[in-house]
């Protein structure tokens, strides 16, 4: 069984989820990032060689610190910035994990399981992902022998699949409903509060009185506070 090196991009705390706003302040859509991020290293920590958080941002860094993750200050870069901060980072982990693979995964899929990790270690492909809902990447695997170029951006999951076929990669297509569950709207909130009642962030949202019900409207689920 091979190892496995976990790449987690995060630009900011401040300023982040807008969509979630005004629902949620500035102050608790940071919060609800340290919890995300705290859920997914408690679940796959024990499975990976090694957790890395690249961003530019001090506060994260700190408190990725905290986690007692990796850490790596994303390089100035003229334009696309997310994909050449990723490129950056995976040939820090070639340099110096010479004999792990590449796993990216984003922020904020706190539902996300060990047994999603063992899914990857267990299978020989060189290149799995996993989609969100809405066409993006929520999990993205590749074997370091290849020179992978990140994709992400709008309609992240198809471009990333082209870049797999380019290189004559297999793409394995790993579908799980926890691993496309991104937070970023009310609707979002909502699924956390179904699916992952022994989560951080379900806890979190719980003390802030946030409440789910079934809707049988426009939207599917009905999320509010308790006190509103």
């Amino acid at each position: 069984m091979y190892k496995l090196v976990t790449i987690i991009p995060i630009s900011n705390f401040s300023n982040s989820k807008t969509r979630l706003s005004p629902f949620l302040s500035e102050i608790e859509r940071k919060e609800l990032l340290k919890c995300m991020l705290k859920d997914i290293v408690s679940n796959i920590r024990s499975s990976v060689e090694e957790i890395i958080v690249i961003s530019k941002d001090e506060e994260v860094l700190e408190y990725a610190q905290s986690l007692g993750l990796k850490c790596l200050n994303e390089r100035e870069h003229e334009s696309d910035y997310l994909n050449n901060s990723l490129l950056d980072s995976i040939s820090y982990v070639k340099d110096n994990y010479s004999d792990a693979n590449i796993l990216m995964l984003p922020a904020d899929i706190p539902l996300i399981k060990q047994r999603n990790i063992q899914y990857i270690l267990e299978n020989k492909n060189d290149f799995i992902i996993s989609p969100s809902k809405g066409g993006g990447t929520n999990l993205l695997y590749i074997n370091n022998e290849y020179n992978f170029k990140p994709q992400f951006g709008e309609f992240s999951f198809f471009k990333h699949v082209d870049e797999a076929r380019r290189l004559a990669m297999n793409p394995n297509i790993y579908d799980s409903f926890y691993l496309s569950i991104d937070i970023n709207t009310p609707q979002d909130l909502g699924e956390l509060l179904l699916h992952g009642k022994n989560t951080y962030t379900f806890k979190y949202l719980n003390s802030l009185d946030i409440v789910v019900e079934n809707n049988h409207g426009g939207e599917r689920l009905n999320v509010y506070r308790k006190n509103e």
